[in-house]
């Protein structure tokens, strides 16, 4: 039985993900890492990565999916299952596109319900006959997860259509989003008993199992990990409505790969962790990734193909299986126009069973010799609105058949069956044209198909249907996933009635040297961007995104869906206080530089003055004539002088680096190439132009620089708007001694050769000229500014300026990709270790008796 604490979503939130379902006995463990089957157990959260290498010495791929490749069905004396590979499955035809030595292990459910005292034996034989391993889900979280969740929320949403009323489309029921946890929650407990988390890939399949990632990097940090999804991604307008919003996107980035079927989709993925994550994506070399905790996670676009193989075999026994003479006999001296859909209310039928009849009223000569053929497969889902729409579907067939039909003739001809591939040929051989008007779809390969089948093949060529050059022409929706591939089709709006009838009858009165030209154009395409094409491509990017994995450090943090791996270069480590203290009691001569905002300085806080406690640490450390201590922030000379004022002996370095003063007494340095601010006058127009286009930016006057803000306008907007500026600040200022960069959320103008590189270069310069060479470097900073003077110090040790035997801590604040070889957690670690060294300080003078700065 299901647990009932797992009703309080807060088990969620706080990261306790409970055992949903019965308790049962465990598949053997394929699996040859050291160690126990306790260290799997679903209670723990922490990572699993064995030090021992693993006996497998190929790659092993496990493929998850709601439901297995094979079909199963009750033996005739109902004692027990027989079981077939399902040959339309797309999961098995990927294997096609595999390495040939992969083995390929199937994790899902079953289209059926097994009895749980038999689960224990279909499991065995499933595992030993077809590598197959069943997710059995109790039927109270089966309804709920499918039936619920995937088909009443995430189905209808995926495929813009919003809950506007209870009554359509069904307002957001948490407990249907626990039952979607809890089942993919079984399915990571699947995939757990199987996995050899070292040598194994894992490519998780569509929006059913969209948090999986979550539960399976919690177990293992550095998992093989990829995830595709087969139905569109909608817009960030649309998909932002949803409740669980990001958590989803959160447990998607725990992918190593992420794949679309087209770039719309991709788009909107990009856009929403963009608006809702502060997430942007860079493409290099013509991949496009995203830099999520220092992990590269792919994005991947790629359109699935058909089985090449398969629809060619069928076409050799189509005549035996299906009698395609009585069909051709049937439709005599007919054009027939074919559809092909699911029945559900996205696929659009009814809108052509419309666009057929405006073109029978707009064109009579169609009336009585134009057929539309079309079947209709059994619906997946349920509801009202599927029951609206078969009604709607039925009133229609009925008007047009009565208003247009004939003795012998009706223009619609409905098929409300399953229809097999090999009936389905037949129907193509026929058809002049197959229309597809779905309001929205993921792919659909309808076209795909029909356009294989009127090519025909080797041994079909002898027939006279097949003899002669090849044909076909396709009408498909804009709004489809094979659209963009399908270059030749008449692309249609199928909302818009007239359009779609105007297209059906362009196709079917086109001659013939037309329709040739268009059906060679897509078959070219389509026979060599067949499934295995697509597979292949997917895994190669896998394999790409994940070359990396087990040379980085890897942490997994945060709670519930909170979680994510950070990703770290192998030499990058937390900074020990007590080796610091250390190396600081050993030193004769010190640089201590600090930034301020985020280091010293939290971002959140209100109030940016320094704590008293920060101005009584700094004047401890300045007190110290070992020291050189110096705070190296972007902020304005003013502002920075007035909060230091009791530090009389620190130094400071404004505005990056631009304004400089060793100590309270002496005069501020300009450190720019020039101090001409001639250039203002031109850049500070161009910015009020894009101030006054773009709503919620702003401009920042320094003394040496000027800052356009755009952290509160409209994420997509501002950073279009922030190129734009870029390119036209870099266009007017081409002839001035500055230099225009962009940042997080901003665009900056400021003189060439100003930065906190270059002013923490000027320091240890300084220190050797003057005989006072420092044997221990201390560089705290937070952001991209503060990386210069990393990279600087690193520099420093090779041309002399500071000794090969220096002591270097080089820190970032914050675990993150960063050129520092250190980290500390947040400004309070960094005030923590200040008053650590503070601490060390606070003895009796050195006897030299000389002044820290130069």
């Amino acid at each position: 039985m299901m647990s009932k604490s797992y009703t309080n979503l807060l088990d969620l939130a706080s990261g306790n993900f409970p055992i949903m379902g019965r308790e049962r006995r465990r598949l053997p463990r394929v699996m040859t890492v050291a160690g126990v089957i306790s260290e799997l157990d679903d209670d723990q959260a922490n990572s699993v990565s064995s030090d021992v290498p693993s006996s497998i010495m190929q790659d092993r791929i496990i493929i998850v999916a709601n439901q297995l490749p094979v079909k199963a069905k009750r033996r005739p004396d109902n004692k027990g299952w027989s079981f077939s590979w399902d040959e339309d499955s797309l999961l098995l035809q990927l294997k096609d596109g595999l390495p040939e030595e992969m083995e390929v292990l199937y994790v899902g459910s079953l289209n059926v319900e097994v009895d749980s005292n038999e689960q224990d034996d279909v499991s065995q034989l499933l595992l030993d006959r077809f590598k197959c391993v069943p997710a059995f889900l109790p039927h109270d979280i089966l309804s709920k997860f499918y039936h619920g969740f995937c088909k009443q929320h995430l189905w209808p949403l995926f495929h813009y259509m919003l809950p506007f009323s209870a009554n359509h489309g069904g307002r957001f029921d948490r407990s249907l989003w626990e039952a979607y946890v809890a089942a993919n929650k079984i399915f990571s407990q699947r995939v757990i008993e199987v996995i050899n988390p070292e040598d194994d890939y894992v490519w998780i399949h569509d929006y059913h199992l969209m948090v999986l990632p979550t539960f399976l990097r919690r177990r293992f940090n550095r998992l093989r990990m990829g995830f595709f999804l087969h139905s569109p991604f909608p817009s960030s307008e649309i998909y932002r409505t949803l409740p669980v919003r990001e958590e989803i996107l959160k447990a998607l980035l725990n992918s190593d790969l992420i794949g679309f079927h087209t770039f719309d989709y991709a788009r909107h993925f990009l856009s929403c962790c963009s608006r809702m994550l502060g997430l942007e994506y860079q493409s290099k070399r013509g991949y496009i990734g995203l830099d999520y905790f220092g992990r590269t996670v792919g994005i991947k676009i790629m359109p699935v193909g058909i089985h090449m193989g398969q629809i060619e075999s069928v076409l050799r026994l189509a005549d035996k299986e299906w009698r395609v003479e009585e069909l051709k006999q049937q439709f005599e001296g007919k054009t027939v126009l074919l559809g092909v859909d699911d029945m559900d209310i996205f696929k659009g039928v009814n809108l052509k069973l419309l666009a057929m009849e405006q073109m029978l009223k707009q064109h009579p000569k169609w009336q009585g010799r134009a057929v539309l053929i079309q079947i209709a497969n059994p619906a997946r889902g349920r509801g009202r609105d599927l029951e609206e729409t078969q009604a709607e579907i039925q009133t229609s067939i009925k008007r047009i058949n009565e208003k247009f039909g004939e003795p012998g003739y009706e223009p619609i001809v409905f098929i409300d069956r399953p229809v097999s591939l090999s009936e389905r040929v037949a129907y193509y051989t026929i058809a002049e044209c197959v229309v597809v008007t779905a309001v929205r779809d993921g792919m659909n390969l309808i076209p795909y198909e029909y356009i294989v089948c009127r090519q025909g093949n080797s041994v079909s060529d002898s027939n006279s249907e097949f003899s002669g050059p090849k044909k076909s022409m396709l009408i498909v929706s804009e709004f489809i996933g094979c659209s963009p591939s399908l270059s030749g089709a008449i692309r249609v709006n199928p909302w818009n009635i007239e359009s779609t009838a105007e297209a059906m009858n362009e196709a079917i009165s086109m001659v013939e040297p037309e329709k040739q030209l268009r059906h060679e154009k897509h078959y070219r395409y389509v026979s060599t961007h067949d499934v295995a094409y697509w597979s292949r491509s997917v895994f190669q990017d896998m394999e790409r995104t994940c070359k990396d994995h087990f040379r980085r450090r890897c942490w997994g943090i945060g709670l519930g869906f909170g979680f994510r791996v950070i990703a770290l270069d192998p030499n990058f480590r937390k900074l020990s206080i007590d080796a610091i203290q250390s190396a600081y009691l050993r030193s004769k001569r010190r640089a201590i530089l600090l930034d301020y905002d985020g280091t010293v300085m939290p971002q959140t806080s209100i109030n940016k003055s320094p704590s008293q406690e920060v101005i009584s640490l700094i004047n401890t450390l300045c007190g110290d004539v070992k020291n050189t201590v110096f705070v190296v922030s972007g902020r304005g000379r003013v502002s920075l002088s007035k909060w230091f004022s009791p530090c009389k002996k620190l130094g400071i370095a404004a505005e990056h680096g631009y304004f400089v003063r060793w100590s309270a007494d002496k005069d501020w340095e300009i450190c720019g190439q020039s101090n001409d601010c001639g250039w203002i006058q031109i850049a500070e127009p161009v910015m009020k132009l894009y101030t006054e286009a773009t709503d919620g930016s702003s401009i920042e006057t320094k003394e040496s620089a000027l800052v356009w803000h755009h952290r509160d306008a409209d994420p997509g907007f501002g950073s279009s708007q922030a190129k734009e500026l870029l390119d036209h600040l870099e266009s007017v200022l081409a002839n001035e001694p500055v230099a225009a960069k962009s940042g997080q959320y901003i665009v900056e103008v400021k003189p060439q050769g100003v930065s906190k590189g270059v002013v923490a270069e000027k320091i240890f310069t300084s220190m050797h000229e003057t005989g006072k060479q420092a044997d221990f470097v201390l560089c705290v900073g937070d952001d991209r500014s503060d990386e210069d003077m990393f990279e600087i110090i690193g520099n420093a040790t090779t041309n002399g300026v500071l000794s090969s035997n220096t002591c270097v801590f080089a820190c970032t604040v914050g675990q993150k990709p960063s050129k520092a070889k250190y980290y500390l957690d947040d400004p309070s670690d960094v005030i923590t270790m200040l008053d650590a060294l503070a601490e060390a300080s606070d003895s009796p003078p050195s006897s030299d008796g000389e002044p820290a700065s130069p």
